[in-house]
């Protein structure tokens, strides 16, 4: 493919991207491993420079575009490479009319960039959410030791204490030490998420919010494969793929169950008031996520934030049914807003009086209302909220 033609498909990429987004279709991933996988004729070469192309432009998009084409012209303004192929060629884009605006630039719509500013997420910050995010690994204790663990490619340590950084785009599924669990992808700032729960051998721990599992096999490697460790999830699909995981890592401690939502003490009655520790790594606005998410920006709005506030609230309330007296609860978010981070977690408090915040000590990260807030500007992760409260005796 030419030039130019790659400018061209990638516009038409980025209509699909941007329809969906509004429809709440597909994610932009989706769209193009679907549309590489029907047009072969397409080399290495060329998917590499549509996909930088395509994820160059969204990240350079603050509200939804018109159109890929405005979304292009806004990268043609910060990239001069771009414009010169607006030439009108065989399968290039057609030459800029006088008349066309490109789209507008920023860190979101305008709506969640005010709640942004409101959560103290400055200039510098929210430049740093549209990065390029590294490739973290955490090293699976259960069967290796960063200290000693030999990969094909060099690492550097991460403030995880069994964290490693590679380069973005480490194809690490294709080593043996991914397929034989040895290590696992996992953010450096949710390898942090989980040193707060401080999971020890022999207790009783529940992933509440689990998902595909990764925080539970990082609890599970913490507990030393000892004990009884919980993981439950409302989505059958992601919860499924935990046991393959489970058994790649070597973790024998692990029980999922599916909850049914707004009934899930049903599937959790025998563990109310047994938790030694109950971790909640609560649905969000995925804020914190931007550098591997960037059309997430133009999925998120006002109604949902709402929705995802208010689901955050009840799951906390279920928690408080586990945890045993003298436990603890830690409530974790992937998300840089207030509304999601500090000052939910202050009206956690206020609504149970029988909690109280508990200082969480992490090797990065700055206070935050009662806990702890990562940024990748400042730490190098995704963003996070990190709280965590004891249930008194």
């Amino acid at each position: 493919m030419t030039p130019a033609a790659r400018v061209q498909t990638s516009i038409e990429l980025l209509d699909a991207i941007i329809e969906s987004a509004r429809s709440k279709g597909a994610p932009a991933d989706r769209i193009l491993a679907e549309w590489f996988r029907n047009n072969r004729f397409a080399g290495s070469k060329d998917r590499r420079a549509i996909r930088e192309l395509v994820f160059s432009a969204i990240r350079a998009c603050g509200p939804v575009p018109r159109s890929g084409r405005a979304a292009m012209l806004r990268l043609a303004e910060i990239d001069d490479s771009i414009l010169p192929l607006f030439d009108g060629s065989n399968y290039g884009p057609q030459s800029v009319r006088d008349d066309e605006v490109a789209a507008a630039g920023g860190v979101a719509p305008e709506w969640l960039a005010r709640l942004l500013e409101k959560s103290d997420i400055g200039e510098a910050e929210a430049d740093a959410l549209l990065g390029r995010a590294p490739l973290d690994l955490r090293v699976n204790t259960l069967k290796a030791d960063r200290a000693t663990i030999s990969l094909p490619t060099e690492a550097v340590k991460t403030d995880a204490p069994h964290g490693l950084r590679l380069e973005p785009g480490t194809h690490v599924e294709q080593w043996p030490e991914w397929r034989e669990g040895k290590i696992e992808v996992q953010d450096t700032g949710s390898q942090l998420a989980c040193l707060a729960v401080d999971a020890q051998p022999g207790e009783t721990v529940i992933d509440l919010c689990a998902g595909g599992g990764g925080k539970t096999l990082a609890l599970a490697a913490a507990m030393d494969d000892l004990g009884k460790l919980v993981a439950s999830d409302t989505d059958r699909n992601r919860l499924s793929r935990l046991a393959p995981r489970a058994e790649r890592a070597g973790a024998t401690n692990i029980e999922t169950r599916l909850l049914d939502p707004k009934r899930e003490m049903e599937a959790l009655a025998d563990l109310a008031g047994q938790a030694d520790a109950v971790l909640i790594d609560a649905p969000c606005s995925g804020t914190g996520t931007w550098r591997r998410n960037p059309e997430a920006r133009w999925r998120l709005d006002e109604g949902e934030l709402a929705r995802l506030t208010s689901l955050q609230a009840e799951i906390l309330d279920l928690a408080t049914n586990l945890v045993k007296p003298g436990g603890r609860l830690v409530f974790v978010t992937c998300s840089l807003l207030d509304e999601e981070g500090a000052d939910q977690f202050e009206a956690f408090l206020s609504r149970h009086q029988e909690f109280s915040a508990q200082e969480v000590t992490l090797p990065v990260g700055r206070p935050r209302g009662n806990g702890i807030r990562l940024t990748p500007y400042h730490d190098g992760t995704d963003g996070f909220f990190i709280a965590r409260a004891a249930r008194s005796c």
